[in-house]
C-alpha cells in the first residue's frame, strides 16, 4: 500500500489553459462544480474561467478534480 498523504494533490501539476472540472464545497453547505479553462493553480487553490466568469476555488474546498476534453462543437 502506498502512502499518498505526503504527495501533493494531482491538480497541482495542471497548467493554465487546460480544460478542467473541479467539484468543491461551498460555504452555504453542499457541493458545486466549476467547469472551464484553468486560469491559475498554486498552493492556495485554483481559478477556473467558467461560462459565468472566473471562479476561485480554495485548495481546502476541493473534493474532486480532473481534466476534461474540449467542448463539443456548437450546433447550428
Amino acid at each position: 500500500m502506498v502512502d499518498r498523504s505526503a504527495e501533493p494533490p494531482h491538480w497541482r501539476t495542471w497548467r493554465a489553459g487546460e480544460r478542467v472540472v473541479v467539484r468543491f464545497r461551498i460555504p452555504e453547505g453542499g457541493l458545486t462544480d466549476a467547469l472551464g479553462e484553468l486560469l491559475r493553480v498554486d498552493d492556495s487553490g485554483v481559478e477556473v474561467e467558467t461560462r459565468r466568469g472566473a471562479v476561485t476555488v480554495p485548495a481546502e474546498a476541493i473534493v474532486l478534480a480532473k481534466r476534461v476534453p474540449p467542448p463539443p462543437p456548437r450546433r447550428r
